[in-house]
């Protein structure tokens, strides 16, 4: 499984790149289906508090789950979407199996 990460008007430094790959990768417990990951870190309005936006699109047999969310800081928007795609994935398991 991939997991492809683009950061949008920044530059990633390595210790962020790790940190959202093992967030993200924690979802194969739940499904081994999974295709590959892809997650956009993107940088806003420098004016506003939560500028740190994070989407993740996970690809699996059949179908993409998608979360997005913006917060003070991209670990923060990372944990919140996993946690939203751990939801996703499992429902999406669910359904595979009826």
């Amino acid at each position: 499984m991939k997991v492809l990460i683009q950061s949008i008007k920044f530059d990633a430094d390595k210790k962020l790149l790790d940190f959202v790959t093992k967030k993200v990768e924690k979802l194969d417990k739940f499904f081994d289906g999974i295709v590959k990951y892809n997650v956009m870190l993107k940088l806003g309005n420098s004016t506003e508090p939560e500028n740190k936006r994070v989407e993740i699109r996970v690809a699996i047999p059949g179908n993409d789950l998608f979360a997005e969310r913006k917060c003070k800081t991209f670990e923060e928007a990372t944990r919140q979407c996993v946690e939203a795609l751990t939801q996703q994935v499992k429902k999406a398991k669910e359904k595979m199996r009826n």
